[in-house]
């Protein structure tokens, strides 16, 4: 399945789901962000996706990182909300969705990193080293509000 992103696009598909999801920016020891380039569209990505039935919304974050990186971790803050309706996802399988995303901060307590269906490479990224990395300004955003370092959560 393939993936195209569309910001502010007035050629850009009408949306026919909202989908909740979450996402975490996830650093080691020596400040680098875990991230992934992903399969459906070829961008680097923070790990993350859509909430199931059963998650709780960190719960979500931490079972994506895990299924998508291979790494466990647990949720350390919160960074923002993300709910841009000028931001619209289209999947060749014909759904076009409008995301609610919350993204969180986390720390590793284990696993071992490696790549998933989702993912064709999974790595940690020094902050220095981002712009030259493809990238969907989205997702740039989210990273760039996390090493801000904010006294407040950023909604949007």
């Amino acid at each position: 399945m393939t993936r195209t992103e569309y910001y502010d696009d007035p050629n850009a598909p009408e949306p026919n789901s909202l989908v909740v999801a979450a996402s975490a920016v996830v650093t080691d020891d020596e400040g680098r962000i875990l991230l992934q380039r992903r399969r459906d569209n070829g961008l680097w990505a923070l790990p993350g996706g859509g909430m199931e039935m059963g998650d709780s919304l960190p719960g979500a974050a931490v079972r994506e990182v895990k299924e998508e990186t291979g790494l466990d971790v647990e949720i350390s803050g919160l960074v923002g909300t993300y709910t841009d309706p000028r931001h619209i996802i289209a999947y060749s399988d014909g759904e076009v969705r409008r995301q609610f995303n919350v993204c969180f901060t986390a720390r590793m307590t284990g696993g071992t990193l490696a790549v998933s269906e989702e993912s064709s490479e999974v790595r940690f990224v020094e902050p220095e080293l981002l712009d030259s990395l493809p990238m969907h300004h989205t997702q740039r955003l989210r990273v760039r509000h996390s090493l801000e370092r904010r006294g407040t959560p950023y909604l949007g």
